[in-house]
């Protein structure tokens, strides 16, 4: 049996789960979550905790045993606490401010980039050069930070751009240094 699945969920008091046509509801004080389940996924919720059972022992059933109680785990957490991931633009002139809901940022490109903020995420620059994006929904969370990383990506000569807070790049050396001995 799936070592992380078969372990009880507990339901904060705040939190409402509840699982109809298919789906998990999941409410809290800082909004609603939901997501499908499995035909072979199974979610029961009763006194403060919630189970989730498999309907065989087949790899994809074992896979998928774990996958959901981690999934429902991170709804729970999105809803009473949320997420959050900061970024750090590095770069001589380099900057980002919020507008209305709008991410504009100057990267060293000819032309200003503004990245539209998508519903349910919000995005604060508590410094021209610091970005942090929030939201309830972790996987939501994730993507517009890769999505914001991937317009100016850390380059390994400067390390230039813009990359995720305590993230390291690994410089290479410049072809000047190589060269010489």
């Amino acid at each position: 049996m799936s070592r992380i699945g078969k372990k009880p969920i507990t339901i904060p008091k705040e939190v409402k789960v509840e699982i109809k046509d298919g789906s998990i509801f999941v409410e809290g004080p800082k909004g609603k979550l939901n997501t499908a389940l499995h035909s072979h996924i199974t979610l029961e919720a009763k006194d403060g905790q919630a189970f989730v059972k498999r309907r065989d022992d087949t790899k994809l059933d074992k896979s998928l045993h774990g996958l959901y109680r981690a999934l429902v785990i991170n709804m729970i957490k999105g809803v009473t606490e949320g997420y959050s991931k900061e970024l750090e633009i590095i770069g001589v002139g380099y900057k980002a401010g919020v507008q209305g809901n709008v991410l504009n940022m100057h990267l060293g490109f000819s032309h200003s980039v503004n990245f539209p903020i998508p519903e349910g995420i919000k995005i604060e620059t508590p410094k021209p050069t610091h970005i942090v994006v929030r939201g309830i929904d972790k996987q939501k969370v994730g993507e517009i930070s890769y999505e914001i990383r991937a317009i100016r990506p850390p380059e390994p000569y400067k390390g230039k751009g813009i990359r995720f807070v305590g993230e390291y790049i690994k410089k290479k050396v410049g072809k000047a240094q190589a060269t010489t001995k």
